[in-house]
């Protein structure tokens, strides 16, 4: 091998050194910069050409001015070497300072640029970690800003996402202009890459929230989880991480990652289906949801009421003023939603309540006045009928909110399906199986098509369910459906049947679109999914509420007429109401004014939790919101 020569040593030196960083060159420059001034001093010295004699370190005093501002050799006077000297430190100075600019720019460009990369570490505690970037963010965000008002201090949401920094950042100004006492921090890196996860402090999270992202979402939240359970530098409390998975079979999975901590998945699929095939039946419910799950009002609330200890669950019914019970959580965690009337609360026990804060949970030390003549005797409720139901579309949740109907209508009922899915009903035969109370039509078409809608004579069934095409592309699937609801509600308009509407968004900024349509429910998937996972990360608890308020096997949210508890027609205070639902085994939550069911602003006329001593006049057509076994 041809040995290097002393130039080529050099340059690789030089190489490596400067490759270092501007900490390099700026130590390089000031190295420089001492051996023009020194030497040249030095020169001067020796060759005793100082003006007046000064001593080196006097002739380096004025080298280093020289070389700190040219121009202050423009009034040297000397000999022609000591000013050849002071010229020589001087086209020094110019080209160190020169360099010293360019690096000291440069340096500030690329820390600029770093910044911008969103690389730095975030130094917070008790914030919330959300990985990954979806629509869901924006609903979460918004939440999440209004869960933390009540926050004296402030708080801290933290974004670590694989999307650029600064493109992250506007889309959440743009969208959520107002933050109120929240900091929101992105930051740029992959969920699932263990160097990136430490650049959002996961260990020091209050909760961590996991958003679906990619062709194979399930894979990519499995990979997330794992990363915080199993990771090196894992603290030793539990973690609460809230996710969702789509396939069942990945559910076990996810919880086995997190046998340690307190990992809760939402299977998105089955909920939104079952959540479908609730609201499709019953105008106005899922505005109850979206009441029950948003931070905007009230919210659901745990508490330990010692002095409910011994009393029955119908007694406590009566004990709020101001808030609404629902249930009882038991000592050992059991939930409980509406259990029997003559269910005793414990020591230990905890009830839940919808509440407008949990300061205002307090037990009403008047006595409830009752408007007995008002009740309607307890077997006067309406008995159920065979119904039809029409779902126009198809996606993977089909079959689920099938079966879910199933559950629910009357023997003798049936379900027809309109789509342009090829085969489907060898599918529906695979997924749905045998089904007790209803029959299966399937007929093919596209329910764009406004004589194909005519033909099937919409106004005739009780109940319209509008799926949207997983096969599609989001816009273009929620674009059918658009059009697809446009058509109903025109039909609906010059057809004097009522037929309540259900349509499912992908998009969540497709809902305001929707609302031009004037349907009556909106189910949009993302955003009851971002709700329940905001109210999660606050308060873990809520997650046996949720799975039993959605099982179609215990206590469910329903309307009913308001004549099957009071006379309509006449004032009457909610005590009222809530003992004519307690007399029914049932407990009532709210109930919705038709009068309103067109007014945004006043919830389509959906009122949980209001004052019982308030009063107010019914009408037939008004529903009570009662949580109930069927």
């Amino acid at each position: 091998m041809k040995t290097p020569t002393f130039k080529q040593r050099f340059q690789y030196w030089f190489d490596n050194y400067m490759s270092r960083g501007s900490g390099a060159m700026l130590t390089g420059l000031f190295v420089l910069s001492a051996l023009i001034i020194f030497i040249a001093a030095a020169l001067v010295k020796l060759t005793n050409t100082a003006p007046d004699g000064e001593s080196f370190f006097q002739i380096a005093w004025m080298g280093l001015l020289r070389t700190l501002d040219s121009g202050t050799m423009g009034g040297d006077t000397g000999s022609p070497f000591f000013l050849f000297m002071m010229l020589v430190v001087t086209f020094g100075g110019v080209f160190v300072v020169s360099a010293l600019i360019g690096i000291i720019n440069n340096g500030l460009e690329d820390k600029l640029d770093e910044l911008r990369k969103g690389r730095s570490v975030v130094l917070e505690n008790d914030h919330t970690l959300i990985l990954g970037w979806n629509s869901q963010v924006f609903t979460i965000i918004s939440e999440l800003i209004l869960a933390n008002e009540s926050r004296k201090s402030g708080a801290v949401i933290v974004v670590l996402a694989d999307q650029d920094k600064v493109e992250m950042e506007d889309a959440i100004n743009e969208r959520i202009p107002d933050t109120k006492n929240t900091r929101v921090i992105c930051r740029s890196g992959s969920p699932i890459d263990l160097t990136d996860l430490e650049i959002a402090s996961p260990h020091t999270a209050r909760s961590i929230i996991i958003l679906a992202e990619g062709d194979d979402p399930d894979t990519h939240i499995i990979k997330s989880v794992l990363a915080i359970t199993n990771n090196p530098n894992r603290r030793e409390a539990p973690y609460h991480i809230v996710t969702q998975i789509r396939d069942p079979k990945n559910m076990d999975v996810v919880r086995m990652l997190g046998v340690r901590d307190v990992v809760q998945p939402i299977l998105t699929n089955e909920l939104i289906a079952r959540v479908v095939a609730q609201t499709s039946r019953q105008s106005g419910l899922s505005i109850v949801y979206t009441e029950l799950m948003n931070f905007g009002g009230d919210e659901i609330y745990f508490k330990q009421e010692p002095e409910l200890s011994g009393k029955t669950y119908g007694e406590a019914l009566l004990a709020f003023e101001t808030s609404t019970l629902m249930g009882i959580r038991k000592a050992d965690g059991t939930i409980a939603m509406s259990p029997a009337v003559d269910t005793r609360i414990e020591s230990g026990d905890q009830v839940f309540v919808i509440a407008e804060d949990d300061d205002k949970i307090k037990l009403s030390a008047a006595r409830p006045q009752l408007d007995e003549s008002l009740i309607q005797p307890a077997g006067s409720g309406s008995k159920p009928k065979p119904e039809k139901a029409l779902i126009l579309g198809w996606n993977r949740s089909g079959s689920t909110i099938i079966r879910e109907l199933d559950n629910y209508v009357a023997k003798g009922s049936q379900v027809t399906i309109v789509s342009n899915i090829e085969d489907l009903e060898d599918q529906l035969r695979a997924e749905v199986g045998k089904l007790k109370n209803q029959k299966v039509v399937v007929q093919e078409g596209d329910i764009r098509d406004r004589d194909l809608l005519e033909s099937l004579e919409a106004s005739e069934y009780d109940h319209v369910i509008v799926l949207a095409y997983s096969h599609l592309e989001q816009q273009e699937a929620d674009a059918i459906t658009l059009v697809t609801l446009l058509h109903l509600r025109d039909i609906a308009e010059h057809d004097e049947t009522p037929f309540s509407i259900i349509s499912e968004m992908l998009d969540l900024r497709n809902r305001e679109l929707a609302e031009a349509a004037r349907v009556d429910d909106f189910i949009v998937s993302e955003h009851l999914i971002s709700l329940m996972m905001t109210q999660l990360s606050e308060n873990a608890e809520l997650l046996g509420v949720f799975t039993d308020m959605f099982d179609p096997e215990g206590a469910e949210i329903y309307l009913k007429p308001v004549a099957d508890y009071v006379k309509p027609g006449q004032p009457v205070n909610f005590y009222t109401v809530t003992e004519a639902a307690r007399r029914r085994g049932e407990t009532a939550i709210g109930y919705r004014l038709m009068s309103e069911s067109r007014d945004a602003e006043k919830a389509y006329g959906v009122h949980t939790n209001p004052k019982k001593s308030g009063r107010v006049t019914f009408s037939p057509e008004d529903k009570i919101i009662v949580i109930s076994e069927g």
